[in-house]
């Protein structure tokens, strides 16, 4: 079974505090050790957020590591995410605790580990448990 990416591991894996890269490399090579690793096409995008990370840097980086990304998604994925992102709202909506705000990207990339039926490894548990929860969230 593959492992699908979440972003956040990627910015703990780059961040400049070694104690928190370091938790992120060492859950990627446990990762690595139980299968491939994969990312889909939202993951790349959001890397890009930031000025020093180029199209070329992903993709030296991504081929470097064995990282595939996964550039295809169906409408079911579309769907999945639509319907996560739905609950979501509603949820928020109603509880009386404060749920931080998460945008559409987030429930795109569970729904993309979800029907591919990938691991998920990621810092967010609970959203995507939450949001997934037949989704087999690995979090470190």
């Amino acid at each position: 079974m593959s492992t699908a990416i979440d972003t956040n591991v990627f910015i703990a894996l780059w961040d400049t505090n070694p104690q928190i890269s370091a938790v992120a490399q060492k859950a990627l090579d446990t990762a690595l050790e139980r299968g491939a690793l994969v990312v889909c096409g939202a993951v790349y995008v959001e890397l890009m957020a930031r000025p020093e990370r180029t199209e070329d840097m992903l993709d030296r980086f991504f081929g470097a590591t064995c990282i595939q990304v996964d550039w295809g998604s169906g409408e079911q994925v579309w769907r999945e995410a639509g319907r996560a992102f739905q609950c979501y709202v509603d949820r928020r909506s109603r509880e009386k605790q404060e749920i931080p705000r998460r945008i559409l990207a987030d429930f795109f990339i569970g729904a993309h580990a979800s029907l591919n039926n990938h691991r998920f490894l990621t810092f967010d548990k609970r959203l995507y448990s939450a949001a997934f929860p037949e989704l087999e969230v690995v979090t470190f």
